[in-house]
């Protein structure tokens, strides 16, 4: 184990400069993860009911205060599948130097632990840069922390780097590389991942419906869990949908397309339909709460406008509103940021494939349209269903409160559906370097 971290260090310490997008990917999670849970650690730290001159008085009550640390911590989950991406992607020669590993004996978990641990002397200094960076913000506001808070500054400060090392060996726990430079994945069938997700959502949407429905389960508000069992139960769905509509439009297209980009596509997610699903389910999560959050949103200003607040009693409800809303903003460039990433990450592992194609005559942009097919052919079904699930749940809430039914928020997977186009373009440019011919030497 130490010669493992020993080895990990020297590899951070001498990664080329091809590989710098990797590593400033990998410290950017870092530092974001590290901003949310300092955040959240300085928020609970506060004991009581105070009076903070900021947000509206939405910090001044323990239960408030509560809420905005959950909040917080959630969005520590997006952050930690970006920074899973992150360890799955490779420049062109991360993969020969874990050959050149395998070649001198190590085995694929040893290899596996050195990328881990690799990213764990990454995800360590974007901490403390992180660290750095709040400790200033600190002393500009003029606030001083208990010792509580301090100490968990500290524990953030070591957490996170050992969080990501072991969400690091998660995620490379099916990638096996071979001393002839051979890098692939193996795994159990998704597909039934993702129909235990949905059993386990249709559970707790069960138990939920029967505590709202009895008695009993008024006092314990389970309506809140109601929500949260169809949100689940939605994206867990979203997530089967995507792999499911991959493999079946790859099976479909590969007999009857006549485009060469389709064709590349239709081949690529019949090969592996689930990669897409494992990509976008953050981001299909998201979407879901999106859309309910922007109904929500719209039914409670124009009820709360209906009983007639005053603007200084209003603004305390909008303050909570906005911010919840720059909460799922985030948590969506989060998803798009790991979006981008994964598309980045499947070209890089398929770079001997694109060569070959690119040296057969296969125009570039060929290569780039069947690139952004594989994104656009399995999401497209997904946001759909992830956006009825959202509209559901604002549906719901307004048949609650008894108030109007916006339209906006059907616009948000629209919205998100352009923006996940955009996000793997940005991996264009990628394409255009692993495809080039010169990468046959190595074959």
């Amino acid at each position: 184990m130490k010669d493992d971290i020993r080895i990990a260090w020297i590899l951070a310490r001498g990664s080329e400069r091809r590989e710098w997008w990797r590593i400033s990917l990998t410290l950017l999670g870092a530092l974001t993860a590290t901003g949310f849970a300092l955040a959240a650690a300085t928020i609970a730290a506060v004991q009581g009911q105070v009076s903070i001159p900021y947000a509206h008085g939405l910090f001044d009550q323990p239960g408030q205060r509560a809420g905005v640390v959950f909040a917080l911590v959630l969005l520590l989950a997006p952050v930690l599948g970006f920074l899973g991406q992150c360890s799955r992607v490779g420049a062109v020669h991360r993969h020969r130097r874990m050959a050149g590993m395998r070649l001198a004996g190590a085995t694929p978990a040893q290899v596996r632990r050195i990328a881990a641990a690799e990213s764990a002397f990454v995800c360590l200094a974007g901490s403390m840069a992180g660290f750095a960076a709040f400790a200033v913000l600190l002393a500009v506001a003029g606030h001083t922390p208990p010792p509580v808070a301090w100490a968990g500054f500290v524990v953030v400060v070591l957490a996170v780097p050992v969080v990501a090392a072991l969400v690091s060996v998660f995620a490379l726990r099916h990638v096996v590389a071979s001393p002839l430079d051979h890098v692939r994945r193996t795994g159990p069938d998704r597909g039934r991942r993702a129909a235990l997700a949905s059993l386990l959502a249709v559970g707790l949407f069960a138990a939920a419906a029967l505590l709202h429905l009895s008695s009993a389960g008024r006092g314990v508000k389970p309506f809140v869990l109601l929500v949260l069992g169809l949100v689940l139960l939605t994206g867990a769905g979203a997530i089967w949908v995507t792999g499911a509509f991959a493999a079946f439009m790859g099976r479909r297209l590969t007999l009857r397309a006549k485009s060469p980009a389709v064709l590349i596509a239709a081949s690529r997610l019949a090969h592996d339909p689930w990669a897409a699903a494992r990509t976008h389910a953050a981001l299909l999560l998201v979407t879901v709460v999106g859309v309910g959050f922007v109904g929500v949103r719209g039914v409670l200003l124009e009820a709360l406008g209906e009983v007639g607040y005053q603007p200084r009693n209003l603004a305390f409800y909008t303050t909570g509103i906005d911010l919840a809303g720059a909460a799922v903003l985030v948590a969506l460039a989060i998803s798009l940021c790991g979006l981008a990433v994964g598309t980045a990450e499947s070209l890089a592992t398929r770079r001997r494939g694109l060569a070959a194609q690119a040296a057969a005559g296969v125009p570039h942009g060929v290569l780039a349209r069947a690139a952004l097919l594989e994104t656009a052919l399995p999401l497209a079904p997904a946001l759909l269903l992830a956006g009825t699930g959202g509209t559901v749940v604002y549906l719901s809430y307004a048949m609650l409160v008894g108030g109007p039914v916006p339209l906006l928020p059907l616009l948000v997977p629209v919205a998100v559906y352009a923006a996940c186009l955009l996000a793997a373009a940005t991996s264009l440019p990628l394409l255009r370097r692993v495809s080039h011919p010169a990468e046959l030497r190595f074959t």
